[in-house]
Formats: C-alpha cells, structure tokens, sequence
C-alpha cells in the first residue's frame, strides 16, 4: 500500500513539471541533436556568455532564432537569424539537414523558413555542427577537420560584438554591415544602415536607404576621428586596407581590471551607440550622429560646420575662400593661379577632414613628403595625414572641392588647406612669422619675451602693492588664514545657532580675487536682490556670485531662507550651491556657474530660440515639473518656491533646466500645502489671483507660475508683455480663446517649423491651461501634472483661466500691471495684503 506522503510529494512534483517548462541545453547542434523551441531548449557557449534560443522581442507575439548575453540582467538581443521571416507558434525547430547546413523550419514542415545556404560536397553533407562560441559567434563546422563552413559573424544584424569585423571581403566579395530593426517589436531589417565604405580611403558611414547621413569620421591610426579618445582606455580597434580586404573590427584590451562587456548598436531611429555594461545596465560612451555639424553636407562645398555651446552651428569658409551663400564658399580672387605662384598650406587643428571617399592615399609617404606631393599637383587642394599615431605615416590629398567637415572640441587631426601667395603672407602676418624669417625671429622673440617677462612681474608688484593699499581698509578685518567664519557673530546671526553648517562659507578675499574685485567684464545679469557675477577659482573652477545689494528690497531675512533651503536641496534640476560669504555688510551666495544662463534669455530671443526643437522643449517642461515636485513632496522639506519664471530657471552646457532664486521661498509643514501672508512676493505675470489679491500661497501657486512658463516655451512669448488684438491681451487669454475655438495650434512657435508631434504639443497646452485656472482647487497637483506629462491618459477640460481680461483680474476686476520679463520685470518684495 502506497504511503500517503510520497504519494503527495509525487502529484507536487508532477503538477510542477506540467506547468513550469524543463529549459535543456545543448553545447552543439547536430543531425541528431535538433534545438527545439516548444522543449525550451538552449545553445549556450563554453563559459555559458552567450546563448542561442527562441525568444519574443518587445511585446511581439512572433517567434525568433537568436543570441543573447546570457550572464546579464537585461535581455539584449544580439543577432537574429529569421529578421524577416518570423515564426507564429513555438513549433520551431533549427537543425542539420541532409545537405548539412543549419536550417529553421517547424517541426510540421521541412520546407526550410531559413538556412545557411552553404555548398557542401556529397561525402561532407552529415558531417556539420553547430556551435556558439564564447565571442557571440555562431559557427557551422565540419567534426572532423573543424573547419569552419559558415559563422554569424559573417551576417550582423544590428549589433556589432568585439571581433566582429565590418567591411569588404576583396577575396570573398563578402560585405559586412550592420542594419537596424524596424521597431523594438520587430527585428526585420530596418530603414538605417552603418557600413564600413572601402571607396577611395575606407571610411564608416551611416546611411538611410541609400542616402548618406553621417560619416563618423576619417581613421587616426588609433580610433576613428569622430570617436573620444576614452574608448581607446577599454578596447583596441583594428583597421587593414590591403588587397585582401578593407575591414575594421574592435577588440577588448587584455588584463583589464575587470571583465568589460560592450556592443555597438544601430538603433530604430538611426542612432549609432557604443555601451557599456554597467552592474544592472547598459552605460553609453558615444553616440552619433550627435549635433547639427554630424549631419552630411550641413554645410556646403570648401566651408565646415563650427559648433558654439554645443547648440548652435556656423558654417565658416576655408582660408582663401568667401561666403557665396550661407552654406556655400568660393575663392576670394577668382582667377588668381595657385600653379607654381608662390602657393602654401594653412594648418586648421581638430578637425573631422573631409569625405574621404574621394581623397587620395598613399601610406608609404610621409608628412613633408605628402605636402611636396600636394603641391607639386596643381589639382591638390588639401592634405592631411593618413596614420598620425605613426608619426605621419600615410597621406591623404583632395583634389577637387572640399565637403563634409566639421571641427571637434577636442580630438579630430590636422588638415592643411592650399592657399595663394597672398592669403599665405596674410596668415603668416597674422601668426607673427614667416618662415624664411622663422630661426631670426626665434632669437628676437626670446629675448623680448625674456624682457616682457621682467617688465610684468615688475608692474604686477607694483600693482599688487597698490591693490593691497586701496584695499587694506576694505578687507582690514578679515582672517585670510580661516577658510570659514565659523564662530562670527555674522555666522551666528545668519543660522541662528553655534552649529557647524554643512554649507561652506567662503573668505571675502577669495572672492574678490575671483571676480577681479567685481570688475563689470565679469558681470553677469543685475536682479532685484543685486548683481551676478562670473568667478573663476585658483583650482579653475568657474562659479557665479550673487552679491545681495546694501538697497535691495531683500534683506537677511530673504539671504537666510536662500541658504538654509538650497543647501538642504539636492535634485538634478534644482540648481547647486557651493557655499557663501558673509562679511560685515556683505551677504554673497556661491553657486554653480551654468554658461547658458537662465531660459527666457533661449526662448524670448529668436536666434537662440530657432535651436531649440519641440524635444529639447518638453524636456525643459518635463524637468522643471520634477523640479518642483521634488520640492513639494519629495524633499525633506516641503517648499513653495513663490517666485517660478522662466528667467529664475538656469540652463547648464545639456540645455537642462535647473531652478533658482530662493529668496522668496517658503517652508511649510509636512503635511500642510497652503497658508497666508502680509508680506505678498513675486512677479506679476506669474502669480495666482488667490495669492496676489489675498496673500494666500499654496503648492497650487507654484502650479500656477509652473503653467505661466510651460506656455510660454510652447510659444515663445512672454506672457505679461504679450500683446494681441482680441477680446484678451496676454497669452493666456489668447490661449484660452484659441482653445475655445477648437483652434490652439495657432499659437506654437512658428520657429518649431511643424516638425514637433501635434497630438504631444496640444496635450502640453491643455495641461498649461489646466495649470492657470482661476481657483486654486481645480488646479492638479505638480505629481498629477508630472504624471499627465509622462502618460497619454486622457485629460480633464480646462476651464476658464485666471487674468484673461486686458488689465483686469477676471473675477474681481481688480486693476494689475502687465510686466513681466527678465529684463524690466517687476518682482514684487513686500506687499501689504488687501
């Protein structure tokens, strides 16, 4: 008789086995050895870093042969065998067939849905294998020479693995190349293509169909010109042009600290990505295209793209040519011989030089035989170095107009341009020299340097001298020996306490130093509460001081909230202070300096404005909403900021917004989201009518000021001075009339050109609407509004706005000034409540 026990343990252990699947896995394939999908099986390689198996990309319903690293968190698909061919069930089967290649079918039909389509002879047809090799190869070989018959490697799809070469095959005719999904969903081959072009000088191309959209850039002899020099800390990357073959690949160094695990990707919307694995994910390094200057032909035939803060391009003519029109350059004197005339080259540094699929090599000659080459040819227009980390070995020449170039910040390599006499002399005057006067002037600039060397540390001592007395008075009482004032009555009065704050206090004598005793050229901006300037530190760091005037309608009061809130901030749209200074008089905050100043300097001003494209805009949206609801939920403190415009959020080099000016802030209990004030602060324009006309502030007032400014980057105009024939003068009640006409894409920024997603911007309207409502209550909160930014749920109907009427407040008829702009603004610092 059966134990009752066992009995149960055998029914567990049999309903697990029906309802969880056996995953198997297999170390080859083989005619008798089949890997099938319905059995959950695997391929694995050796160390188990690689695995080969069925799977459903994305949300797709479709079934795929493909590999896969097997030893990270995150699925990442690296090569697909059936891309467009996919399967609709786990019936699949992937096999040796009769004629000894790997084949795909179901295990229904033997019709092959994908093969390896290698030629085999009769006696070697039930000899195959198939293997995955611990590099993400997956080879087909023959068992007993273990030749290899037919690799993945030879067939990317949309990733490229180290070892994996890209290129030409001279012997073979074999093409490698790398191409795109059509969708996350759906692996097929997509629309984008990055090819390693073997014409004229081998160079990588990213493609659209057959349209050429970004060229990464000429080969250096240690990395490709367009990628930064940090991949060469990870990964060593091969480059052969011969008779044999023009391939490139990339490999990880050796006795690396730890094990590296990287990809290069073409992804569904064009983009080229080289990753990192990271702990839990996948790190980018490089990205391109990645600015207006990468995109092909930006600029027209003998110019290149110049890029300021990255933003904004320029396209600039090559020395000995002039603007034909704003993209074209032709020579200055037309007609003039550059043909044995007294010609020369001018060096132009960092640069990606110019498409070389039409230039001409020579790896035997040298640099200086390379520019005698170039200029012995009357046709040559440029030249440049082939392999510079080989000392100049290899020249590259043009001969013809010169396209496709750009500078680089930093990287990139020398390219040298032909000149006439004339322009050869102008260039040469302007670098002090010209060569045949080249070792005399050596000898006449040392020796004046030497003297001006003398003459400045005599005049800076002098100076010095004279600095130290003016100021003595000034800075008479400060210690320079003491890095913080931790124990001044200053200190005391500024927390309150004789605790040690966490934020450092700055001497007075290094900020003056800083900012040149405060000279105008570091002037930055003037506010209510005083002027900004620019310092530089001795260690180079640059940082903006703001110097809270003696006449400023902000006191201590404001100085302290300022300090006690933002040092108790940290969020990556908040802006960063550093520290402050305090000495008699003075009050000085310390913060991060953001080279892009603040967003109404971007969207009042059309120029700037033009480079801002819908994305970049909802990001700034999107980042100054987390901003503000980090204030107001998720902070330690919860905090009314009071003072939200587009001209208190600062821009860092990413174009990201960061907020600023807490002076006007306001701390409130944690669960409290409203109280009252005497004391009414702000700036018209951007104030709720309930805190305006009766003091009352609340998180909702920020929501209010929040929409003010969403609606003025949707439009690119202000909102206080905002002028327009109708029943409604400022923006938002020419939103609103807009919006009750059904017709409020009229008002977007006519500069955005109609490329952004209509559906995105008019929900971003609705929102900024929903944000300016008249009464408090039918605000949303900015974790609703956050919300509503980041999901397509559907939205509540505004209704009518506050301050819609010319001068008046809607409800109370109540008289405003209208003034509201960064340069003329009215911030309002202390009002008696009504």
């Amino acid at each position: 008789m059966m134990n009752p026990a066992k009995g149960n343990t055998s029914l567990f252990l049999l309903s697990l086995l029906l309802v969880c699947p056996i995953y198997t896995s297999l170390d080859t394939i083989t005619p008798d050895q089949p890997l099938k999908d319905g059995d959950g099986q695997l391929l694995l390689s050796n160390h188990e870093t690689f695995a080969l198996g069925f799977f459903n990309p994305g949300s797709s319903s479709h079934r795929y042969i493909g590999i896969w690293f097997n030893q990270i968190a995150e699925k990442t698909v690296v090569w697909v065998a059936n891309r467009d061919a996919p399967l609709n069930d786990t019936s699949g089967v992937l096999s040796i067939n009769g004629k000894g290649n790997l084949v795909l079918h179901t295990q229904n039909q033997t019709t092959p849905i994908w093969s390896t389509n290698v030629s085999f002879s009769v006696s070697s047809t039930n000899n195959s294998m198939a293997k995955l090799l611990d590099i993400g190869n997956l080879v087909l070989v023959q068992h007993d020479s273990q030749r290899v018959t037919w690799q993945s490697f030879d067939y990317p799809t949309n990733t490229l693995l180290p070892l994996m070469k890209l290129g030409l095959d001279r012997r073979t005719g074999l093409y490698r190349f790398l191409t795109s999904w059509k969708s996350k969903d759906d692996p097929g081959i997509g629309n984008y293509s990055f090819r390693f072009v073997p014409t004229g000088y081998p160079q990588l191309n990213l493609y659209m169909g057959q349209t050429l959209l970004f060229r990464l850039g000429s080969w250096t002899g240690l990395t490709w010109s367009g990628v930064p020099r940090i991949a060469s800390n990870y990964f060593k990357v091969n480059f052969v042009n011969n008779q044999d073959e023009a391939t490139t690949m990339y490999s990880i160094k050796p006795n690396l600290p730890t094990k590296v695990v990287a990809k290069m990707v073409v992804d569904e919307s064009g983009i080229v990505q080289r990753s990192l694995w990271q702990e839990t994910t996948w790190v980018e390094y490089w990205s391109g295209p990645r600015d207006s200057c990468d995109k092909y032909l930006n600029c027209g035939p003998n110019s290149y793209c110049d890029l300021h803060n990255m933003v904004i391009f320029e396209c600039k003519c090559f020395p000995g040519f002039e603007p034909k029109s704003s993209h074209d350059c032709i020579r200055e004197k037309q007609g003039v011989s550059m043909c044995n005339n007294g010609e020369g080259f001018v060096k132009l540094a960092h640069m990606k030089v110019p498409d070389t699929s039409i230039a001409h090599a020579d790896m035997s000659l040298s640099m200086k035989e390379c520019e005698q080459k170039c200029l012995r040819n009357c046709s040559c227009m440029a030249y440049a170095s082939a392999n510079e980390s080989e000392g100049g070995i290899g020249c590259l020449t043009w001969h013809g107009d010169l396209v496709d170039t750009r500078t680089f910040p930093d990287g990139g390599q020398n390219l040298y341009t032909r000149v006439d006499a004339v322009v050869l002399a102008q260039y040469a005057k302007k670098n002090g020299l010209t060569q045949k006067k080249r070792m005399l002037a050596i000898l006449g600039v040392s020796i004046a340097v030497m003297f001006l060397l003398i003459v400045s540390i005599a005049y800076c001592f002098v100076m010095k001298k004279k600095k130290d007395t003016r100021h003595n008075t000034y800075l008479d009482s400060v210690d320079s020996t003491l890095p913080y004032f931790k124990d001044s009555p200053s200190r005391r009065d500024l927390d309150g306490t004789r605790r040690n704050s966490n934020l450092p206090l700055f001497n007075l004598r290094t900020i003056i130093a800083a900012t040149d005793n405060f000279s105008i050229a570091n002037k930055l901006g003037q506010g209510g509460f005083g002027p900004v300037y620019k310092g530089l530190l001795q260690n180079g760091m640059e940082i903006a001081i703001k110097r809270l005037s003696k006449c400023s309608g902000q006191g201590i009061e404001q100085f302290k909230t300022e300090v006690a809130l933002i040092a108790k901030l940290q969020h990556r749209n908040l802006v960063r202070i550093l520290g402050c200074c305090i000495h008699k008089e003075e009050k000085m905050l310390i913060y991060e300096y953001l080279p892009n100043k603040s967003l109404d300097s971007f969207i009042f001003d059309e120029a700037k404005r033009s480079c801002l494209d819908w994305e970049k805009r909802f990001e700034i949206i999107c980042g100054i909403g987390r901003g503000i609801l980090y204030l107001h939920q998720d902070s330690r403190l919860r905090i009314i900021h009071r003072d939200l415009k587009a001209s208190n959020v600062l821009l860092d080099n990413a174009l990201t917004p960061k907020i600023s000016d807490f002076g006007m802030a306001r701390i409130v209990g944690g669960d409290q989201i409203e109280a009252n004030t005497n004391c009414i602060v702000g700036t018209y324009g951007y104030m709720s009518p309930e805190y305006a006309m009766q003091g009352l502030f609340s998180i909702k007032s920020d929501v209010y000021s929040f929409g003010v400014v969403l609606l003025e980057i949707i439009t690119g105009k202000r909102n206080g001075t905002y002028h327009h024939d109708g029943p409604s003068s400022n923006l938002i009640g020419h939103v609103w009339d807009l919006w009750r006409e059904d017709n409020s894409m009229k008002i977007v920024d006519p500069l955005l050109n109609e490329t952004y997603p209509a559906n995105e911007v008019s929900r971003c309207i609705q929102i900024g609407l929903l944000c300016v409502q008249e009464h408090a209550t039918d605000r949303p909160t900015m974790s609703t509004v956050v919300f509503m930014l980041g999901n397509d749920t559907p939205l509540p109907s505004p209704k009518r706005p506050a301050f819609i009427l010319k001068g008046t407040y809607n409800s109370t008829e109540r008289s405003t000034s209208a003034a509201s702009n960064s340069i003329n603004e009215i911030t309002l610092t202390k009002i008696d409540g009504r």
